[in-house]
């Protein structure tokens, strides 16, 4: 289902969201004060223009709470950040993300109304150190301070060629396997319990940050 996006600051961040929504085929409205940045998403976001997202006037020109989803990846600037969050709320935007630069202003921006607030660059560093110091994890998500998606290659031979069944993996480990990654192009989502564990398949599973680790260290 198709569905509209505005995009405030078209930075790295904002830029990276504003390509993979196109790429899915959604409408996106990228906005940015910076012109040369405007002229570079022109033909890549369904609409894009040069504009002061600070100034109220300005925002319910463009007709921001039409929107499905607001983006407000604002860079540096904490305070346009803010700004910009708490017009959109009050224009009765039914979904607004915002990128925090910091843990206090993540809290400052969720009490003022953001549905969701990410950190890319604190994200993307407890990525990085979970695969640097995992053999066997892959990707790691934070779904929430306790809970975590994670990707485990197979490594342990005791569970090759058993069923998830054999395994009771749910009732060992606590962890719900979401998907199982064979090779290159086979995906099998929400595997049945008769389904076998081959080496190297890579194992999607949900479940608190302890579970994902204990089983991380089964595999050796």
């Amino acid at each position: 289902m198709r569905k509209t996006f505005a995009i405030i600051g078209l930075g790295r961040f904002g830029g990276s969201v504003c390509r993979t929504l196109i790429e899915s085929d959604q409408e996106v409205l990228a906005i940015d004060n910076d012109e040369d940045r405007v002229n570079e998403y022109m033909n890549i976001a369904t609409h894009a223009v040069v504009a002061n997202a600070q100034d109220e006037i300005t925002l319910r020109s463009l007709g921001l709470r039409n929107f499905d989803h607001v983006i407000i990846a604002i860079g540096e600037d904490i305070q346009a950040s803010i700004l910009v969050t708490l017009m959109a709320k009050e224009m009765g935007v039914p979904r607004i993300t915002a990128k925090a630069q910091n843990e206090y202003h993540a809290r400052v921006l969720e009490k003022i109304g953001a549905d969701v607030v990410v950190h890319p660059e604190r994200d993307m560093g407890i990525r990085l150190a979970h695969k640097l110091t995992s053999k066997n994890i892959l990707d790691f998500i934070e779904l929430s301070e306790d809970y975590t998606l994670a990707e485990v290659v197979m490594t342990n031979r005791a569970f090759f060629d058993r069923t998830i069944g054999e395994i009771n993996f749910r009732q060992n480990f606590n962890l719900t396997i979401v998907a199982i990654r064979r090779g290159k192009k086979k995906l099998i989502v929400s595997p049945a319990a008769d389904e076998r564990i081959l080496e190297d398949d890579v194992l999607l599973v949900v479940g608190t940050n302890e579970d994902v680790e204990l089983f991380d260290n089964s595999m050796e």
